[in-house]
């Protein structure tokens, strides 16, 4: 049966894609549409229609699912980050724990391994410590931040974010009626032109300390100091910046800070270790599932004092010193050259004196150290980008044989990849344990222990 685009058909969802999307078939002919769930029954336009599948846009719903909820964001299905606000939290954490399961089994090729039910969140809302706000005019000429439509640099009006920190919405209507009042122009992307890009506010889970940065398209934000007068109304703001970014750029962060008020940090603790975090700081956005995905991260790497341990993708030293309260010595890489400033830094703050950073690439730092001091680890954490890690870095962990690799993951198709890899050259998948870092999202981090098949090694 041929299928025709703009025919509209009723659908039974039978399945998700593991972009959240959900699959229902006519006569066999899979259709993928945004916004749907599993059982959901539903009235679909069909919007492009390939040789052997098409999508579908939802019309309206027939029949809802047992596990469709009401989106708890108004702006949910415009905006599309959260991609599973639809999903009740249950299934949200079936939906993820299944996706890891799935890409283990068919991308890495292992079934004989242990997968722990998913740690999912008590509260799965309003969890982010940090949030990035573009600024722009609508349709009307009327100031606005929100965030970006899925693909697109067009802003969806909004303030209140379901998993952003309470206090956004108050922080931003005062930083837009400034702008209104002494006529501030916000940046257009198009031309070039205007002066406020976004806006960054970051949040100290338990230190409560807010940041507010302003990033501007200049040198100078006018009447700055007025600005921090009206923010200074928040007790919890303890830094207010500005970030200079003149660069014809999607990346939105430049490298110029100017602190107008207070501090040019915040601080938070993971786990008992204090960290300090300045806007240019990578630093986990969920520190209560942080906390989870280190302490599994620690159990799997079954510390007992005498360890020698690389740490490599470092950051700003979060999992290095984590783990060197039970180790014997950490060694961490990491290839920007301030986050490992950040991690000595985090290291002398804390008091901790067996840990060592280097800066630079981990598939060149790692194996040239190796080489020249021929010395084995006894575990290995890699915590890589979503690209996963490079093939020759896995070669040489597995050349220096320690006896655990603990992979921490936040894309569970790489992580798999690279697992199978990791079987090739000698070590089994034993455990595997996902956390789910960022609720209402199809994102999910995942921590995995391997072990060396031949342990007498």
């Amino acid at each position: 049966m041929e299928y025709k685009k703009n025919t509209i058909y009723s659908l039974t969802i039978i399945d998700a894609d593991m972009d959240g999307n959900g699959v229902g078939k006519l006569d066999g002919f899979p259709i993928f549409v945004k916004d749907t769930v599993i059982g959901d029954v539903a009235e679909v336009k069909l919007i492009k229609v390939k040789k052997n599948y098409g999508y579908g846009r939802l019309i309206r719903l027939i029949q809802p699912s047992a596990n469709r909820v009401e989106p708890y964001c108004d702006v949910a299905r415009q905006c599309g980050g959260c991609q599973l606000s639809f999903y009740s939290y249950p299934e949200q954490l079936r939906f993820k724990e299944n996706k890891v399961k799935n890409h283990l089994e068919r991308i890495g090729k292992v079934t004989d391994y242990l997968l722990r039910p998913i740690i999912g969140m008590e509260d799965p809302f309003h969890y982010r410590n940090k949030a990035q706000f573009p600024v722009g005019r609508n349709k009307e000429g009327k100031l606005v931040t929100g965030f970006y439509a899925g693909r697109t640099h067009s802003i969806i009006e909004h303030k209140d974010c379901m998993i952003g920190c309470r206090e956004n919405k108050a922080i931003l209507e005062v930083i837009l009626k400034f702008m209104e009042a002494y006529q501030i122009e916000p940046y257009q992307e198009e031309t070039h032109t205007g002066l406020v890009r976004h806006i960054l506010i970051r949040k100290g889970y338990y230190t409560k300390e807010i940041m507010v940065c302003v990033i501007i398209n200049g040198k100078r934000l006018p009447y700055a100091e007025e600005l921090a007068e009206r923010l200074k109304i928040f007790e919890r703001i303890t830094s207010i910046m500005v970030n200079c970014n003149q660069e014809k750029t999607n990346v939105i962060l430049g490298k110029e800070l100017i602190t107008v008020w207070g501090k040019d940090f915040i601080t938070d603790f993971i786990g008992g270790i204090c960290f300090q975090i300045s806007p240019l700081s990578f630093f986990q956005v969920n520190p209560i599932q942080t906390e989870q995905l280190y302490k599994k991260a620690l159990e799997y790497a079954k510390l007992s004092g005498k360890e020698i341990v690389w740490d490599l993708y470092c950051g700003i030293g979060t999992i290095s010193l984590f783990l060197a309260q039970k180790a014997k010595k950490v060694y961490g890489v990491e290839i920007v050259e301030r986050a490992v400033e950040n991690a000595k830094e985090n290291a002398k703050r804390n008091q901790i004196e067996n840990v060592e950073f280097f800066t630079g690439k981990a598939e060149e730092v790692f194996p040239a150290w190796y080489r020249k001091y021929q010395e084995r680890a006894d575990v290995v954490v890699v915590d890589p980008p979503r690209k996963g890690c490079e093939e020759g870095l896995l070669l040489t962990i597995a050349e220096m044989k320690p006896e655990r690799i603990v992979y921490v993951s936040c894309d569970s198709a790489t992580l798999a990849r690279d697992v199978g890899i990791l079987d090739g050259l000698g070590y089994r998948l034993v455990e595997a344990t996902p956390v789910d870092m960022f609720p209402q999202t199809v994102s999910v981090e995942t921590v995995v222990m391997l072990s060396h098949k031949n342990p007498t090694v």
